[in-house]
């Protein structure tokens, strides 16, 4: 999953972006609400953060002018300001959610997972396809009931093709919500991973899920699903 920070303080920044990407998300930073704007019209990402408090264009003009250009990017927004009518104007801009500053990070956590939850196509608290499970509040994976040793990449890996069903995911859609813009990636990164998982999650079961689309790339078949 790709997430977009926008927030000016480049200590909460970058604070904020070595915690996600150790969580095992791909994380891009803007410092001013002109520049996140344009990363977040260019860019399909799964999550925006968004401070309030922004030069050059503050956070409730930026999420405006997001949903006014038809951005359907779920946003967290962040602020200091923890009055009643400051949440309602955040939330009428077209936020989703609105986190007062200082926060717990399991908190932003917490959020971050209930708002991938609800944009995705499965609304319950696991992904489960066939007899392969995983748990995005916690990041545990099941193959039966046998834990998977899964990395963080790994994990977010998996968790994007179930995300995506039986879709057909190019190498270059793994690469853009994986691994933020300053990355640079290797060729041939994602069929190493690809080959990593399988290992894990397809080569000791006999139902083979993870599927290789000749000259395009990859999916994860569900068998209960056309």
């Amino acid at each position: 999953m790709r997430i977009l920070i926008i927030e000016d303080n480049r200590r909460l920044s970058d604070s904020l972006r070595k915690t996600l990407m150790e969580d095992g998300y791909a994380v891009d930073a803007a410092y001013d609400g002109v520049e996140g704007e344009d990363m977040a019209l260019i860019t399909p990402y799964d999550i925006i953060i968004l401070d309030v408090m922004l030069p050059k264009r503050d956070g409730i003009e930026v999420c405006r002018s997001l949903r006014d250009q038809k951005t359907a990017t779920p946003i967290l927004m962040l602020t200091a300001r923890d009055g009643l009518d400051d949440k309602v104007l955040g939330l009428d801009s077209g936020a989703d959610d609105y986190l007062v500053k200082p926060f717990e990070i399991k908190e932003l956590r917490a959020r971050l997972r209930a708002l991938l939850r609800r944009d995705s196509a499965d609304k319950g608290s696991s992904l489960v396809i066939d007899d392969l499970r995983i748990d995005p509040a916690t990041h545990y994976a099941w193959r039966g009931e046998q834990p998977l040793d899964l990395t963080a990449k790994e994990y977010s890996l998996l968790e994007y093709m179930m995300r995506n069903t039986n879709r057909l995911i190019t190498r270059e859609m793994v690469v853009s919500h994986l691994w933020d813009s300053d990355q640079s990636i290797a060729s041939n990164v994602v069929d190493v991973y690809i080959r990593r998982l399988r290992r894990k999650v397809d080569d000791p079961y006999p139902t083979k899920l993870i599927e290789t689309v000749r000259g395009a790339g990859y999916r994860i078949h569900d068998p209960e699903r056309k």
